[in-house]
């Protein structure tokens, strides 16, 4: 699969859970089918959003299967597949690709706090089992490490890597990775407030938190950013950008499920350790949800 199917925008897909626990496939599904009505460009099932870890590998892809049926050929699925041990990212991204998926996102080793090339070869060992396109993912604030502009130049040079989710916040790491990649190697914005920005620079969308809530806004705006139109693109992102700020008041995915809850469009449940949205930061969300004009 050609690495621009992965350009504009592909929601972190939240995971529908019943009162008791359960994934709820109706109600999966029918977001899943709301974001591709909503002509989101691809999407990405099983992330952090989706509160992967606190399901076992057999949920996880039954959820990736689950998204792959919904989706039916209409959008690339991108399917997270990532830990902190090498041979289990191995394993979750093969069968990610049982279940359906068109590439994998996977995670930077997380806790261990491996040096550059321990990322580096954790990365070349995935790619080269996994038999579909990778997308590298850099999260420090989640990892408590950085995959450094180096280590992402010399991972853009691998068989099968196509691109990085960036969310470390560091422009100046962004920029550096922009300058100097390969044709062809994406860089996608895991920071939904960063996403102008970044595609300003060079950047090829965003894996997106806010696009479970404005799919369609966000992606007029980033099909207006790929298509140089600069300033219909800057209108949706001044007018969204209350709402990026507003859903990471808590942990994600606490608030964007609560806004979902919010919107009507599902009951905001999780799994432990995580929790409901405090009360003190409702009305925040329930604003910024009004100014993005989703209520």
């Amino acid at each position: 699969m050609k690495a621009d199917r992965f350009r504009g925008v592909g929601p972190a897909l939240v995971t529908a859970f019943a009162a008791d626990g359960t994934i709820d496939e109706a109600a999966y599904r029918a977001h899943v089918e709301w974001m591709i009505e909503s002509g989101v460009d691809y999407i990405v099932p099983c992330g952090t959003t989706g509160e992967s870890v606190t399901m076992s590998t057999d949920e996880q892809a039954a959820v990736i299967g689950m998204a792959v049926d919904q989706a039916a050929g209409r959008v690339p699925v991108l399917a997270g597949a990532g830990t902190n041990s090498t041979a289990e990212a191995i394993e979750g991204a093969k069968a990610a690709v049982r279940a359906g998926a068109d590439a994998i996102l996977t995670v930077s080793p997380y806790y261990n706090k491996p040096t550059q090339e321990g990322i580096f070869l954790h990365y070349s060992a995935v790619a080269e089992a996994a038999g579909v396109p990778i997308i590298v993912y850099n999260v420090p604030g989640r990892t408590s490490s950085n995959i450094s502009a180096e280590t992402t130049l010399r991972l853009a040079e691998v068989d099968g890597i196509i691109g990085i989710k960036e969310a470390s916040g560091d422009m100046d790491q962004v920029m550096t990775i922009l300058r100097n990649r390969p044709d062809g190697f994406l860089v996608v914005s895991g920071d939904d407030a960063l996403t102008f920005p970044m595609m300003a620079m060079g950047g090829d969308g965003v894996i997106s938190v806010a696009g479970n809530l404005v799919p369609a806004p966000l992606s007029a705006m980033c099909r207006a950013a790929l298509a140089g139109r600069w300033d219909e693109a800057l209108a949706l992102h001044f007018q969204l950008l209350p709402l990026m700020h507003a859903i990471f008041v808590e942990s994600s995915p606490i608030p964007v499920k609560a806004a979902l809850e919010m919107m009507g469009r599902a009951p905001a449940h999780h799994r432990l350790p995580m929790v409901g949205l405090q009360e003190v930061n409702r009305p925040l969300v329930e604003e910024a949800l009004r100014l993005a004009g989703a209520l």
